[in-house]
C-alpha cells in the first residue's frame, strides 16, 4: 500500500470513528398510530444524517413511509439467522427487513440473549445473515451486574466479540454497541472511567474503523459527556428514544460534537 493510500485509509477510518450515530431502539412499545406520530416528530426535527430509529416490526413499514424522504434511517430490532425463506413461524429474515426499507439491524441485545436464550453462535449466524442482506449490523455486547461485581466484565465482552467473529471477521460497515446490562432502563450509568476502559478494550479487539456506541440510560443530560469519551462514537438509546423531545435533544447534542 502506498503512502497516499495509507493516508486515505487512515482518514476514512478516522471519519467513521468520528461520525456520531444515534440509534433509537423502540422495543415492544406503542401502537401503529403512536409510532407514526413519533416518526413524524423526529423527521421534522432532524436535519443531519446519523440518526436511526428501530420500531417494532409491525410498525416498520408505516414508519418507513414517513421517513422515506428524510435523513433519518430505519432499522430492525432483530433478524433470523438463516438467509433462505423457510418454515420459521413468527420470525423475520434479514432480507424481509431490507425489502421493507431497513438499513440496519440490532443483533445480540441483552434482552434477546436473556429472554430468548440467544447464544453467541446464534448471534454470529445472524450477523452473517444481516451482511448477506446488505444490512448494517449493530452487535450488542455487555456484562451483567454480577459479572461486573466479580470483575469479569472484560472477559465477558471479549468472549462475546470473539464469538461473533466465529464465521467471518468484522467488516467496515459493522457497528458495536457496548451496553452494560445493569444500566439498561435502570437509570444507572457506568462511570466515565469504566466506559473509557471498556471502549478502549473493544477498540483493541475490533480495530480502528468500527464505530463503537454506548447504551444504557443515555439521556440528554449525559450524552455530551459520554460522546467526549475516547472511542465513544454515538449511542444506542432505549427509553429516551420513545420521547420525541428527549430523542431530538440527543440528536441535536450529537450534531454539535
Amino acid at each position: 500500500m502506498t503512502k497516499n493510500n495509507q493516508k486515505e485509509k487512515s482518514q476514512e477510518e478516522k471519519s467513521l470513528r468520528e461520525t456520531s450515530l444515534l440509534v433509537g431502539n423502540w422495543k415492544m412499545h406503542g401502537t401503529r398510530a403512536k409510532a407514526m406520530d413519533l416518526a413524524l416528530a423526529i423527521k421534522a426535527g432532524v436535519s443531519h444524517p446519523g440518526v436511526i430509529v428501530c420500531p417494532a416490526f409491525a410498525h416498520l413499514e408505516a414508519v418507513g413511509r414517513i421517513l422515506a424522504d428524510s435523513v433519518v434511517g430505519l432499522g430492525g430490532q432483530d433478524c433470523h439467522h438463516t438467509t433462505d425463506d423457510g418454515p420459521h413461524t413468527g420470525d423475520v429474515s434479514a432480507a424481509m427487513l431490507k425489502d421493507i426499507g431497513a438499513e440496519i439491524v440490532i443483533l445480540g441485545h441483552s434482552e434477546r440473549r436473556t429472554n430468548h436464550g440467544e447464544s453467541d453462535d446464534l448471534i454470529a449466524a445472524k450477523l452473517l445473515a444481516a451482511r448477506a442482506a446488505r444490512l448494517r449490523p449493530i452487535l450488542c455486547v455487555g456484562e451483567t451486574k454480577d459479572q461486573r461485581e466479580a470483575g469479569e466484565e472484560i472477559a465477558v465482552v471479549t468472549a462475546q466479540i470473539k464469538a461473533a467473529q466465529k464465521f467471518a471477521p468484522f467488516g467496515e460497515r459493522d457497528v458495536i454497541a457496548y451496553e452494560p446490562v445493569w444500566a439498561i432502563g435502570t437509570g444507572l450509568v457506568a462511570t466515565e472511567e469504566d466506559i473509557r476502559a471498556m471502549h478502549a478494550h473493544i477498540r483493541d479487539l475490533v480495530g480502528p474503523a468500527m464505530p463503537i456506541l454506548y447504551g444504557g440510560s443515555v439521556k440528554p443530560n449525559n450524552i455530551l459527556d459520554l460522546r467526549k469519551i475516547e472511542n465513544v462514537n454515538g449511542a444506542l438509546v432505549g427509553g429516551a428514544s420513545l420521547d420525541a423531545g428527549a430523542f431530538l435533544a440527543l440528536a441535536l447534542a450529537l450534531a454539535k460534537v
